[in-house]
């Protein structure tokens, strides 16, 4: 390949525009892999921390036990923080009412809040990997038009044309679309996987506080049956 039509050559020679195009585009491709391995390592994690909370819940420890070995709330996550806020809330309405009905519902929505909380921290950085795969290619396709551009006007202003004169401008145009693609399919690739994998755990999560609030409410039957005394 001759060294003028080599890619490192075009892109040091290019326009500036392009040249800022391309500088966009590799900055949004560094950072979404970065987002890419953190957000990785932090829901295989989560999913391993969740294996653990719930074979430990299911292993018919008690529940007051378990409370009291969980750490503080700021150190929990996933499954264990929904428990710890529920089984929280419930031990605080317990002292001050009597009404199942009271209790059961200020346990809801504590877990409520508490998997809000795990959605934001799951899908936390999500967005920008959305935005990377969406504005690339258009990023892209600015660069080509300037490029194209370039070799019309290079083309207006040369007595002969001739394919060494639009060469140049033409290359550099196609290397800004390879450059957007590039940025955008990492992105669109991870971000609808990594998307899947935080819907699922928070459908566990979902599924756990579902669980972990028909117990409460069996419960406060068992306290509340003349029955059972």
């Amino acid at each position: 390949m001759n060294d003028s039509m080599s890619i490192p050559h075009l892109i040091m020679n290019a326009s500036g525009v392009v040249q800022i195009v391309m500088l966009i585009l590799v900055i949004g491709s560094i950072l979404s892999w970065v987002v890419i391995f953190q957000r990785t390592f932090v829901l295989r994690r989560a999913r391993k921390a969740h294996r653990a909370f719930e074979d430990r819940f299911w292993s018919g420890v008690d529940l007051n036990d378990l409370y009291r070995d969980t750490p503080a709330e700021q150190d929990t996550q996933g499954a264990e923080h929904v428990f710890r806020a529920g089984f929280r809330e419930f031990n605080r309405l317990l002292a001050k009412t009597r009404s199942p009905q009271a209790i059961l519902e200020g346990v809801q929505r504590s877990m409520r809040v508490a998997w809000s909380r795990e959605e934001e921290r799951l899908s936390l950085h999500l967005v920008f990997l959305a935005t990377v795969a969406s504005a690339s290619p258009y990023i892209g396709l600015f660069g080509t038009v300037w490029g194209i551009m370039g070799s019309f006007q290079s083309l207006s202003m040369a007595q002969q044309a001739t394919l060494s004169t639009v060469a140049p401008w033409i290359a550099e145009a196609l290397i800004a679309t390879a450059m957007g693609l590039f940025a955008a399919i990492p992105a669109v690739i991870f971000y609808n996987r990594l998307s899947a994998e935080s819907g699922r755990l928070l459908g566990k999560y979902e599924d756990f506080a579902e669980e972990f609030h028909s117990i409460l409410h069996r419960n406060l039957q068992g306290r509340t049956d003349p029955g059972s005394e």
